[in-house]
């Protein structure tokens, strides 16, 4: 994981831990299967594609609000 893209992704999602999550689900998501809503490379690993897709607004969080 490249930390540039982790630096530009988490001034989209301010939350560590809202970050840390979205990613770690996306990154499940490619490796049952999905294809990427982005280009790619070979170098770049789950984690970097999902972080991009982030930075590029392809993914992104929906809050719900509480009950």
């Amino acid at each position: 994981m490249k930390s540039d893209l982790l630096e530009q992704a988490s001034d989209i999602v301010k939350d560590p831990l809202l970050l840390v999550n979205l990613v770690s689900q996306r990154v499940r998501q490619l490796n049952s299967g999905r294809a990427p809503l982005i280009p790619t490379r070979p170098s770049m690993g789950v984690a970097d594609i999902a972080l991009t897709e982030i930075i590029e607004g392809k993914i992104r969080l929906i809050e719900k609000p509480a009950p």
